[in-house]
């Protein structure tokens, strides 16, 4: 049995805790907001992301950030904007060499900091994993099978919580390419808006398969360029988080992209759907891929639509008019 906190009480957040606690360990859900802390305790399920499914009697709520005190593993489930600030607010309260596994998937926006990243910067003493993979909150609550990466510099690190949360429904691969691992997981969310545009536009399979393979080649050409392996994007932090949120209605990310792509403004439809990650990541990796000098026309294309207004059916244009070029050699065709 495993003393594990997670922080954050938002879908994927409460998803883990369920998880873990159902498979008989010691687990506690932080949230910053008491009122919210209050309801969950309330309800003893979270009505508004995990309708009908009921806390097990074993998983503690708590206002306390103190509550990662001693404990095994602790998760860090909050927002992309919100891990500095949490982060900081770990220090002094952790022990050296504990272990902190990130969930979330995105950049620092001011930084353009990789999140395990901002993480060392606030607890250097802490051993850091990312947890990543094809996992919808929904499907984990209920236990769905699902399989997921742990990635980390210190494989001992990932390797505990390979075994802490490893059970039959949700199986752990330890993994050491942590850039590949994290740029998997935030440039998908990119590609997944971009296929709800598709899917709102109503153009069909093969507009969208089209959209997916060329997506995740320009996800590993960033990825390469940035440090990564280029094997990590065929496995599950790379392709299978990719199809997961490219085809799945869970995908906030699908879902702003379809209201898009039938012509609601981009930042109504962010605001209709709630937290899109695949919004600040777009920004992001449109500025990390100019100063890396590196191609990706559909990241463009997404940062012209969401952030410069410019219509979906004038992007898929441009996008399709690019000039002619070899599918897996950098070479010009005349």
């Amino acid at each position: 049995m495993a003393k594990i906190a997670v922080l954050g009480s938002g879908g994927w957040g409460c998803a883990l805790a369920i998880m873990a606690a159902k498979h008989s360990n010691d687990v506690t859900v932080w949230s910053v907001f008491p009122e919210e802390i209050k309801k969950l305790e309330h309800d003893r399920e979270h009505k508004a992301l995990l309708p009908g499914v009921k806390f097990p009697e074993n998983l503690i709520l708590t206002d306390d950030i103190s509550c990662v005190k001693n404990k095994d593993l602790v998760i860090l489930a909050v927002p992309s904007f919100a891990v500095r600030s949490t982060a900081g607010m770990l220090k002094g309260i952790l022990d050296k060499g504990q272990i902190i596994t990130n969930v979330a998937k995105g950049f620092e926006p001011d930084t353009l900091l990789r999140l395990s990243e901002v993480i060392a910067s606030e607890l250097p003493l802490s051993r850091i994993v990312v947890l990543s993979g094809p996992s919808h909150a929904e499907e984990v609550s209920r236990g769905t099978p699902t399989t997921v990466v742990a990635s980390s510099n210190d494989l001992d690190a990932a390797t505990k919580v390979q075994v802490m949360l490893m059970n039959p429904s949700f199986r752990v691969y330890v993994n050491s390419d942590v850039i590949g691992v994290e740029l998997g997981g935030a440039l998908k969310n990119i590609i997944a808006l971009a296929a709800g545009v598709v899917d709102g536009l109503e153009l069909g399979d093969n507009t969208k398969a089209a959209l997916m393979t060329r997506g995740l080649s320009e996800i590993a050409r960033l990825g390469c360029a940035m440090g990564a392996k280029n094997e990590t994007f065929a496995g599950l932090a790379g392709v299978g988080d990719l199809i997961v949120t490219c085809c799945s209605m869970h995908s906030r990310n699908r879902r702003a992209g379809i209201l898009i792509g039938k012509g609601v403004a981009s930042t109504d439809a962010i605001k209709q759907v709630g937290m899109v990650e695949g919004y600040p990541a777009t920004a992001a990796a449109y500025k990390i891929a100019n100063q890396y000098n590196v191609e990706m026309p559909i990241t463009e294309q997404c940062y012209r639509v969401l952030y410069e207004g410019k219509n979906p059916r004038q992007a898929l244009y441009d996008l399709m008019e690019r000039p002619k070029q070899h599918e897996t050699e950098r070479v010009w065709l005349k």
